[in-house]
């Protein structure tokens, strides 16, 4: 009887949306946890951040603070934490080169760096005119980019569920953009508030351009997602970010002018250094698990956990800072929510298709060897 030759066996790359393996024999059991493991992680530091961070600095605006570039600084500033996680890894692993990334995945992550920088300002711009309420509602509309920018640069396949998603999202923006004049902050200007929606809008296009062009140089990098990978990624965006917005503030001369403005806080001195360091951890741990989120799955996936995460932020807003929850904010959240759940289950409706489809292929190539056996035997 002749010997029959092995099959080659084909790794499929896994759908973020699909955390369970496709096949028995194609994907192994332990990658397919770890990856689900690093997902769920992500997600819960994104969470964290995105709910905590522009509340406090929200907070540190509306007592007295006026340091945008102090504001945009703090989205980064915490980087030199990854440093703890990295170097436990690289004695752990005990590699003879600590370098883990490609010239090409560096230079990369330097330049996505500089535009999350400069998104930073954008964002810490917004906020400081805009509540918390009507800034993460308006931020939502980075989906759109982030969807527009995933089918331009990494050829994201779409259907008419992320469609969907994706118009009803943006819908949401406008409307709030259409009714504001209700919701203009007592003591600030029309022009202001108007300013602070368009910078906001600005910063979303900037968000949705920077994951994206981070996925596709990873992507091009050939390098395989690890846990070092990630943190090494994460560290040199965050410091280029760091660095694109510490010259502005030496020139601003901010760093001198921090102490006169703990000063005048509204909740006083000591409050406002917890205010700017609690900022600074939740901002940081924010970018941890939004570029973690990132690098584990997609572009649009991460987009679609952020918009998920803004109702939250609603609930936090009304009960911490007492902003307003109106119909327009309403209807804007209920769009929000329609649009994710569109694009979730049509992921949902894709991912059966597709183990469908596999189980089909797998049946047909089992009865084939099935068949050439007994030929042999």
């Amino acid at each position: 009887m002749d010997q029959m030759e092995p099959r080659a066996t084909t790794h499929k790359p896994i759908n973020p949306l699909q955390l369970q393996p496709t096949t028995n024999n194609k994907i192994p059991h332990n990658h397919n946890h770890n990856k689900t493991f690093l997902i769920l992680l992500n997600c819960l530091l994104l969470a964290v951040g995105q709910v905590g961070g522009p509340i406090l600095s929200r907070m540190y605006f509306l007592h007295g603070g006026t340091r945008k570039w102090l504001a945009a600084w703090s989205v980064n500033s915490g980087f030199p934490i990854l440093l703890l996680p990295i170097a436990i890894s690289h004695y752990t692993t005990r590699r003879n080169n600590p370098f883990v990334l490609t010239t090409w995945l560096f230079c990369s992550s330097a330049v996505v760096g500089i535009l999350f920088g400069a998104t930073n300002y954008f964002y810490s711009f917004g906020a400081s005119y805009l509540p918390v309420s009507v800034n993460s509602l308006v931020s939502s509309s980075q989906l759109a980019f982030t969807a527009l920018f995933a089918y331009l640069i990494v050829k994201q396949n779409f259907t008419h569920y992320s469609i969907n998603a994706v118009v009803l999202m943006t819908f949401g923006s406008v409307i709030l953009g259409a009714h504001m004049d209700g919701d203009i902050p007592e003591g600030e200007t029309k022009t202001k508030y108007v300013l602070g929606f368009v910078m906001t809008i600005a910063a979303a296009a900037f968000h949705g351009f920077s994951i994206t062009a981070l996925e596709f140089a990873q992507r091009k990098s050939g390098v395989a997602v690890t846990f070092d990978v990630a943190m090494h990624v994460q560290f040199v965006v965050s410091l280029f970010a760091t660095i694109f917005c510490t010259v502005p503030m030496v020139v601003n001369r901010d760093f001198e002018a921090l102490s006169e403005e703990a000063a005048e806080f509204g909740l006083g001195e000591t409050k406002y250094y917890v205010v700017v360091f609690g900022a600074v951890m939740a901002l940081q741990v924010m970018v941890i698990g939004g570029l973690g989120l990132l690098l584990c799955s997609s572009s649009l996936f991460t987009g679609l956990v952020t918009s998920l995460l803004v109702p939250v932020q609603q609930v936090f807003a009304v009960i911490f800072l007492r902003e307003g929850f109106n119909a327009e904010k309403a209807l804007a959240l209920a769009l929000c929510l329609w649009g994710f759940a569109s694009h979730l289950y049509g992921g949902y409706k894709a991912s059966l298709k597709k183990k469908k489809n596999h189980d089909v292929e797998d049946y047909g190539d089992d009865d084939g060897q099935g068949a050439k056996s007994s030929d042999h035997a």
